[in-house]
């Protein structure tokens, strides 16, 4: 399911993206309105593909996750055989003289009668291989599986990473629902005011009521006409917040889908195929709002962050055990093939077989390191330190987590306890609003009962949506507080496949 969405979604991001660049291009006269003309309707599970994909944080988590691979290779380096080769070639253009004692040659020269003798030939050559190979080094090996641990805890920071990313673009995502369902709202009682405004200079015209009930309603009118412009401009903030979460130029015009008027809380199946999506993310993760010690364990095997503490710990462990490891001896084994060569007059490669000589070498070294200063010391005292830092760390994140999980599970009762009662006032705001009309109408109320009621009734749709709307960001804070976030399971390796680094 994840790779069948994720480059197709991101693709479309892309074409997207590249219509925006090029249509101002294309007509330079229409820039302002480029962007206007750009939609993509785009549905949750697409917005969290397009994220997981695309968000910065998740490609330099990627990154993190390749640079730790480099770091694994980089320490079995260390214990593995240097090889070298080497060669050089060596032209006297005058060979070295030294001078010795003549009574060398001639027994009866002075005794401090030196003489000239030239040392060497024209041509010299040297070549050899040289093989290095660690036979035991504390630091080494401990670093290799340092190395392993450093990958792995890179590897749980990209789960907690994503963890957060898919819960960011959910919350995102209903508060963008959230301003779109207000800017609904808003025009709904436009639309609801200008029908009584006609009604009511039907009235007026035939002397049923006074020009101060119409001006009452062009006066309301008036006052929400500025408040559409303002819910225009948050659902315009909101989608560009989503846009932003996504990876995505936040200039790009989307439209999401999703109903949170028509979306109920207590069952499984969504009424309106507009809040299918929203429904099957929800229900990829059930809700089980289990007690403290229990989702505190569940959330430190699953969690990413809480993992990724765990391993640290154990890695700052490690680095207790490579400062240690300084005062073990190493031992290290050599071996060396090498030629020479001399040649007088005109260079000819290496000499010949008269001229030439070889030699091979083998040699054990150990060194064992007796004093220096008082570094090791510090350096093993630095290392405890930070493992006890490290347990702290892991404490306070336990407690951290505990505290979501309580805050998350707090939120999601306050939603599934107060949507029976939200939902009974909507359902009596309509009715009341229908009746107030009713009677209006009929010549039996006011004009002011009328407002009252749509009020009341705006107030009720609202006071849903923002229900809905918290419950469904609870339940996305819940989920990653216990460590299970739709689309991000124990192997992350689909993820880290569909990541788009450029």
């Amino acid at each position: 399911m994840k790779r069948l969405f994720a480059r197709p979604l991101l693709f479309c991001g892309i074409i997207i993206l590249l219509a925006g660049i090029a249509a101002p291009t294309v007509n330079a006269q229409k820039t302002d309105t480029s962007l206007d003309t750009l939609s993509q309707t785009i549905n949750l599970e697409q917005a969290i593909q397009i994220s997981l994909a695309n968000n910065t944080q998740m490609k330099r988590s990627l990154l993190s996750i390749r640079d730790a691979d480099q770091q694994v290779r980089n320490a079995w380096s260390n214990v593995m055989p240097d090889i070298a080769a080497s060669a050089t070639y060596t032209r006297n253009l005058e060979v070295p003289v030294n001078f010795i004692p003549a009574i060398i040659f001639d027994p009866d020269a002075d005794p401090n009668e030196l003489m000239p003798v030239a040392f060497g030939t024209d041509n010299n050559w040297q070549g050899g291989f040289s093989v290095s190979q660690t036979i035991f080094s504390g630091q080494a090996f401990v670093g290799i599986s340092s190395s392993e641990l450093y990958k792995a805890a890179q590897s749980e920071s990209m789960r907690a990473t994503a963890q957060g990313i898919v819960t960011q673009t959910r919350v995102t995502y209903y508060q963008a629902l959230v301003a779109k369902e207000q800017l609904r709202l808003i025009q709904a009682q436009i639309d609801r005011v200008e029908q009584n405004l006609e009604d009511t200079r039907k009235m007026y015209e035939q002397g049923f009521t006074d020009d101060y009930a119409v001006l009452q309603l062009e006066v309301q009118l008036s006052n929400l006409e500025p408040q559409l412009v303002q819910a225009q401009y948050g659902v315009k903030e909101a989608k560009q917040e989503l846009l932003d979460v996504m990876g995505l130029p936040v200039q790009l015009s989307i439209d999401i889908k999703g109903d949170l008027s028509a979306y109920d809380i207590h069952t499984q199946n969504a009424e309106k195929d507009e809040n299918q999506e929203l429904k099957k993310i929800d229900g990829l993760t059930p809700l089980v709002l289990e007690e403290d010690s229990v989702a505190l364990k569940r959330a430190l095997k699953l969690r990413g962050d809480l993992r990724a503490l765990n391993i640290q710990k154990e890695l700052r462990g490690k680095q207790l055990d490579a400062q240690l490891s300084t005062f073990l001896p190493s031992v290290v084994a050599n071996y060396g093939l090498n030629w020479t060569a001399s040649q007088p007059g005109t260079p000819q490669f290496f000499g010949t077989e008269d001229s030439r000589a070889r030699s091979q070498t083998v040699s054990l070294s150990v060194q064992l390191p007796i004093f220096q200063g008082f570094s090791r010391n510090a350096a093993v005292q630095q290392a405890k330190i930070q493992i006890k830092d490290t347990e702290l760390q892991l404490y306070q994140a336990k407690q951290t987590a505990n505290k979501e999980i309580f805050t998350a599970r707090q939120s999601v009762r306050e939603a599934l306890q107060t949507s029976d009662a939200l939902t009974k006032a909507l359902n009596q705001a309509n009715r009341g609003y229908e009746r107030a009309k009713t009677r209006y109408q009929n010549g039996v109320s006011s004009q002011q009962e009328l407002m009252d009621a749509e009020l009341q009734l705006r107030q009720a749709e609202i006071n849903y949506a923002q229900m809905v709307s918290g419950y469904l960001s609870a339940k996305a804070q819940y989920d990653q507080a216990v460590g299970q976030v739709p689309f991000v399971a124990e192997d992350i390796q689909d993820i880290k496949e569909n990541i788009e680094l450029k």
